[in-house]
Parts: structure tokens; C-alpha cells; sequence
């Protein structure tokens, strides 16, 4: 059913975000800031010392480096907005706007979910075949494995926001969240979304379950290669190439299945707005700690190109 004449049709929109939260902003602004600002300089620290670092030139740093770019990219959609409308009055976001930083925000989102897959992919041909790595994970490959990631992401994208923006918004213009996401802005709709909201579900399962799914099996064959290797420092070392990318996968895939894996209809605002920081600022957040300033490879070249004498702990 669509809008009658007497109806407003929406133009903007009013991001509420942490508003219920009233003085307690004052102090979430600083501390989104220090998040903010440690999730640029660690990414951008990443790039820059696998860029200069010749020992670093390897697919499983090429691939780091890839999604670094593009947490740097996805948190520069949501973050600096969500700081301005901490301090301010007035938190509007233009119907255009609001179009385009969903676009961005999931294509980013998207991009990672499958470089985590490719990731996962890049550690089962290392530990399960390193003979054949060079082939399975030449430069070749892993171009076309970073593009197919990023065009996955822009089709995604783009099939999701122009299923949200086609339904009819009118009167009610409240987002009930810090930047536009999926679930507050398309309940909005003065219209039935449920065939469009069930297209929406199916490319989450897609996006989500699958690269999952795809990343379990290729663990399950690590695991079986590990428990193979004689040595108990074999073992280890072989391990240790992966509980990282196990750390942001559970993570991400565990907070995004959440919000997204489910009807619209079970949308809560406060509990979902927590969850949705976990996957928006702390998982970018763990890919330079958990990924980089805790890898000796990586303290490392940070050593040798910063030229200092001291290892990082």
C-alpha cells in the first residue's frame, strides 16, 4: 500500500543514535575518538610497512593489507558522522545521503566477509599443500580473488540498497540508530517490505553462512594437517598462523549473523546498536592488534622501517 496524497513523503532523516543516553555522550565522544583515531593509525601502519617491508611480500600479508584499506574505508563511512552528531543539536542525514552511506557501508561489509573467506582459503593452501602454494596462491590468483571480493561487495551493495530505497518512506522519519543500517531505516517504510526484506535475508545467508561454511571446511582440513605434524613447535607454529584470522572471523561473523540473519520485525534498538559497535569499531580495531602488533614477522618490519632497537610487546 502506498502513500496517500495526505502523507509526507521523507527527504531526510533523523539519526537518533545514542541520544537516549542524554549526558553520558560527552564521554562516548571521547572514547569513540581514541578508537577512531587507533583504528587509522594502526591500518594505516599495516599497509605501510607490508608495502616497504620485502619480507612481507607474501599472499597472506597481500590479503591483510587488502583488508585493511577497506576497514580504514568502512569505519570512515560510519565514524566521523556518528562523532559530529554526538555533539550535535541537529542530527539529520538527507535522503540521498542516507542512500549512499548504506551503500559504502555494506560494500565495505560485504568485501570483508569474503576476504575473511579468502583468508581462510590462503591458510589451507599454505598448511595443507605447501608444495603447490606458489601455484594455488600466486600474485595472479590473489588479484583476481581481491577483485572478485570487491565486485561481490559493490553487487551486494547494490542490489540491497536499491530494494531498501524503492519502498515508499513517509511521515516517520526517526532512524533509531548512529548511521543507516538496514534494519531501522527499512522499518520506516509506509509500505510492505516483506518480499523485499526476504530478497535482503537471502543475500545475508549468502554473504554470511556461505564464506562461513566455506571457512569451517578449510579448518577442519588445517586441523587435520596439524595434528599430522610430528613436532609439538610444528604444530604450534602452523597454528599459530591461524588462530588470529580465527579470532576476526568469530567475531565478526558471530555479530554480524546476529543483526542480520534475522527478521526485521525482532529489530531492538538499544541491544542491537551494542552489537552493531562490536562489528563497526572493535573488530576494526582488533585487525591491528590481534592481526599485526602481535605478529613477530610484523614487529619485526615495523622495527626495521621505523628504525628503531626495540621490539614491540
Amino acid at each position: 500500500m502506498f502513500p496517500s496524497a495526505n502523507l509526507t513523503v521523507v527527504t531526510e532523516f533523523l539519526l537518533l543514535g545514542f541520544s537516549n543516553l542524554q549526558e553520558k555522550q560527552l564521554v562516548l565522544f571521547p572514547v569513540f575518538l581514541c578508537l577512531y583515531l587507533f583504528i587509522l593509525t594502526g591500518n594505516i601502519m599495516i599497509v605501510t610497512v607490508i608495502r616497504l617491508e620485502r619480507s612481507l611480500h607474501t599472499p597472506m600479508y597481500y590479503f591483510l593489507s587488502v583488508l585493511s584499506v577497506s576497514e580504514t574505508f568502512y569505519t570512515f563511512v560510519i565514524l566521523p558522522k556518528m562523532l559530529v552528531n554526538l555533539f550535535s543539536v541537529l542530527r539529520t542525514i538527507s535522503f540521498t545521503s542516507c542512500a549512499v552511506q548504506m551503500f559504502f557501508f555494506l560494500g565495505f561489509a560485504v568485501t570483508n566477509c569474503l576476504l575473511l573467506g579468502v583468508m581462510g582459503y590462503d591458510r589451507y593452501a599454505a598448511i595443507c599443500h605447501p608444495l603447490r602454494y606458489p601455484i594455488l596462491m600466486s600474485w595472479r590468483v590473489c588479484g583476481q580473488l581481491t577483485v572478485s571480493c570487491g565486485i561481490g561487495g559493490l553487487l551486494v551493495s547494490l542490489t540491497t540498497v536499491n530494494l531498501v530505497f524503492s519502498l515508499p518512506f513517509c511521515n516517520s522519519n526517526k532512524v533509531n540508530h548512529y548511521f543507516c543500517d538496514i534494519s531501522p531505516v527499512i522499518r520506516l517504510a509506509c509500505t510492505d517490505s516483506d518480499s523485499h526484506e526476504f530478497v535482503i535475508f537471502i543475500c545475508g545467508v549468502l554473504v554470511l553462512v556461505v564464506p562461513f561454511f566455506f571457512i569451517c571446511i578449510s579448518y577442519l582440513h588445517i586441523l587435520r594437517t596439524i595434528l599430522k605434524i610430528p613436532s609439538t613447535e610444528g604444530k604450534k607454529k602452523a597454528f599459530s598462523t591461524c588462530a588470529s584470522h580465527l579470532t576476526v572471523v568469530i567475531i565478526h561473523y558471530g555479530c554480524a549473523s546476529f543483526i542480520y540473519l534475522r527478521p526485521t520485525a525482532s529489530y531492538i534498538s538499544n541491544k542491537d546498536r551494542l552489537v552493531t559497535v562490536t562489528y563497526t569499531i572493535i573488530t576494526p580495531l582488533l585487525n591491528p592488534i590481534v592481526y599485526s602488533l602481535r605478529n613477530k614477522d610484523v614487529q619485526l618490519a615495523i622495527r626495521k622501517v621505523l628504525g628503531k632497537k626495540f621490539y614491540l610487546k
